[in-house]
């Protein structure tokens, strides 16, 4: 058996996975993010330990006992900050936090070459603004700060006692010289850091240490192998076998991604793109990336008051899109690609006396898909290529949106038995190449096909009409957002 732990931002996840690649045992456990101030999004460390306890225990005990090697994935970016008892210093610092912007203007101009080592413009959700951040207001629990870790390489230090990161989730960090695969000097200087506080680097598919007596006590498994993992993407396109140039997928998660592998370090940074290592050696990957996704559907129930999603959404299918429906721009955390802005916000534009929750619902579905058409063209214009995009995350569960999707992009969406496990897959199988003996080929092949998504031709010309309404909404409101913000 082969366990992969998951640490996401709304749940641990953990899964079981035999010799053969079939799921046999499946648990989570939920977490809660902390919003202290409009634009901050925080989460305690030690949540997501007692999350990854409750999580693996909750799996079957005898497949958890024949567990040979653990593999790790996690939300990316996290700043997770501890003294030199390695405790954290206060809760970590998400992802989707937009607080530091004046930072990352700060480091780059501090370090003007930093798009050249990094491949990446610096964003708020990064973590070296984010210490930055600290430094700035935070003095004294920077002054204390040893080391800092992303959110899965803490369960990592619970876990063996090592401090240790892999090279997709360290080129999140705006601190790794991503075509190099190593830390650099220059943009930990820039933060008041050195590589003392950083972690030991190995690649996914590496062990990184073994399980301690005491935590294999606690999680009632055997002491084995840790492999490095991945961050959550990374590890995504493991478990859905997206390992080879051009193979791409695209996830409905908490955020929105669509990822393609590369076979080199394929930068855009001026558009907002990510250029990343990939989880496995001698690869990387492009993403496009929108800080709302599925959470914006979870939003929209709520404000409607329909708790049952599929209901709200069978709804939304019925009304449909047409020329006058309302759009949606899902910016509620500001967003990355295309714009980096972390003032934008979310707006309804055309609503009417009859609008009804199933137009709101139709406008933020509409909207998401017309974003990721927003990413598909970024990753696109450096002359990329993208072939078969896979559909994970808890949105793929959805056909409506799917086919919305597919009209957007204007390209046929494939929809995997099992996909929607994804990065707890992905770190499992990870965890088994670390024993050695297989390849990234042979382990991380695609689930089977569950059914394909081909674009509606009257639908795809009814977006592409209003996408152009969509993306000259954003460029309007653009300095009011910024004025609105202040």
């Amino acid at each position: 058996m082969y366990l992969g732990i998951d640490i996401g931002t709304s749940s641990v996840k953990a899964v079981l996975v035999d010799d053969s690649g079939v799921i046999v045992g499946q648990a989570s456990e939920a977490l809660s993010v902390s919003r202290p101030q409009p634009g901050f999004s925080e989460q305690d460390p030690e949540a997501w330990w007692q999350a990854t306890v409750n999580a693996v225990r909750g799996l079957p005990s005898g497949p958890r006992a024949a567990v040979r090697a653990v593999g790790l994935s996690g939300q990316m970016h996290g700043a997770t900050l501890l003294d030199d008892k390695d405790r954290p210093l206060r809760p970590a610092i998400l992802w989707n936090d937009g607080r530091s912007a004046s930072e990352c203007v700060e480091l780059e101009r501090r370090v003007p070459d930093s798009r050249a080592i990094t491949g990446n413009i610096i964003m708020p959700g990064f973590t070296a603004p984010k210490l930055l951040w600290v430094s700035n207001h935070e003095p004294e629990i920077f002054r204390r700060t040893a080391s800092v870790l992303l959110p899965k390489d803490y369960v990592r230090l619970k876990l063996t006692g090592e401090k240790v990161s892999d090279m997709s989730d360290a080129s999140g960090t705006a601190w790794l010289n991503v075509g190099k695969r190593d830390w650099s000097g220059a943009l930990l200087q820039a933060t008041g850091l050195t590589r003392a506080h950083m972690p030991g680097l190995v690649e996914g598919t590496d062990p990184s240490g073994s399980i301690t007596a005491a935590s294999a006590e606690q999680l009632q498994l055997p002491r084995v192998v840790v492999a490095g993992g991945g961050g959550d993407n990374a590890a995504s396109a493991a478990g859905l076998g997206v390992v080879s140039p051009g193979q791409a997928f695209l996830s409905l998660g908490t955020s929105g991604v669509l990822f393609v592998v590369t076979d080199s370090l394929r930068p855009n940074p001026d558009r907002a793109a990510h250029a990343f290592c990939h989880c496995l050696p001698n690869r990387w990957h492009q993403m496009s990336v929108m800080l709302s996704a599925a959470s914006v559907l979870d939003w929209t129930a709520q404000l409607t008051g329909e708790q049952d999603l599929p209901r709200l959404v069978e709804r939304a299918q019925a009304r449909g899109v047409s020329r006058q429906s309302p759009v949606f721009l899902p910016y509620l955390s500001g967003e990355r690609t295309p714009h980096n802005d972390p003032n934008a916000r979310g707006v309804f534009f055309g609503i009417r006396a009859d609008t009804d929750a199933a137009d709101l619902t139709v406008a933020v579905l509409e909207g998401v898909a017309l974003a990721f058409a927003d990413g598909l063209d970024v990753l696109l214009e450096k002359g990329g290529t993208i072939g078969e995009i896979t559909v994970t995350g808890g949105g793929a569960r959805l056909p409506y949106w799917g086919e919305l999707l597919a009209a957007a992009l204007d390209r046929p969406l494939t929809y995997r038995v099992g996909g929607e496990v994804g990065a707890a897959l992905g770190a499992a199988r990870l965890a088994r190449l670390a024993l050695g003996g297989a390849s990234a080929q042979d382990v991380c092949v695609p689930p089977p096909i569950g059914r394909v998504v081909q674009p509606d031709a009257a639908l795809a010309s009814l977006l592409a009409t209003r996408r152009r309404t969509f993306v000259r909404l954003y460029q309007d409101l653009k300095n009011t957002f910024v004025e609105y913000s202040a």
